[in-house]
């Protein structure tokens, strides 16, 4: 049987690396798809996933049960820390790239991709990024666990210890809230 997240909490609080391990390979997919969706570069993502967990570590003292999950504790980290840095980026936009790297792009066109395909493909990718961020907390987990990590919604209600009918309700709502998102964006593009 497999520890709950709740009871690796108990054991990341004193000190447990391999607790913290266990939570990591359970968790760290699902935390990057949440920042990448915020930050859209890969690489402070990855900075932002060991950053996420090295605050699951250091702040376990400020985990507690009775206030909400731990995926929901985890999730708040993971995304005040991808909109944090979003906002500093915003207000210090990240140097130009060098010359050799911006040419090199330049030259690497492929012929053979269909760019106005390419484009629209691009900004539905971005719209559905956009309309994820905005799900709240419990939806947004339902929905990157069954998409990003495969889970079916049993398996997601035992992994979060929820109720198979919340999860049920949570996977609808959130499906609903995305449709009703993207409609409006797809009549602001008409």
């Amino acid at each position: 049987m497999q520890a709950s997240d709740e009871e690796l909490m108990v054991l990341v609080s004193v000190g447990d690396a391999e607790a913290l391990e266990v939570l990591y390979n359970r968790y760290a997919l699902a935390v990057m798809g949440l920042i990448m969706r915020i930050v859209e570069d890969r690489g402070e993502a990855e900075e932002l996933v060991q950053e996420s967990f090295w605050r699951v570590w250091s702040r376990s003292d400020g985990f507690n049960p009775q206030k909400g999950t731990f995926t929901n504790w985890l999730f708040t980290i993971s995304r005040n820390l991808a909109l944090d840095k979003r906002r500093r980026q915003t207000v210090r936009p990240q140097a130009a790239r060098n010359e050799t790297e911006a040419l090199q792009m330049e030259l690497s066109y492929d012929s053979s991709v269909n760019v106005p395909d390419s484009a629209w493909s691009a900004i539905r990718h971005r719209q559905v990024r956009q309309a994820m961020t905005s799900l709240p907390l419990e939806q947004y987990e339902v929905i990157a666990l069954a998409y990003f990590e495969g889970l079916t919604r049993r398996e997601i209600a035992q992994q979060t210890n929820t109720p198979l009918g919340t999860v049920h309700t949570r996977a609808r709502l959130a499906l609903s809230k995305l449709r009703q998102l993207l409609d409006v964006a797809r009549e602001e593009e008409v």
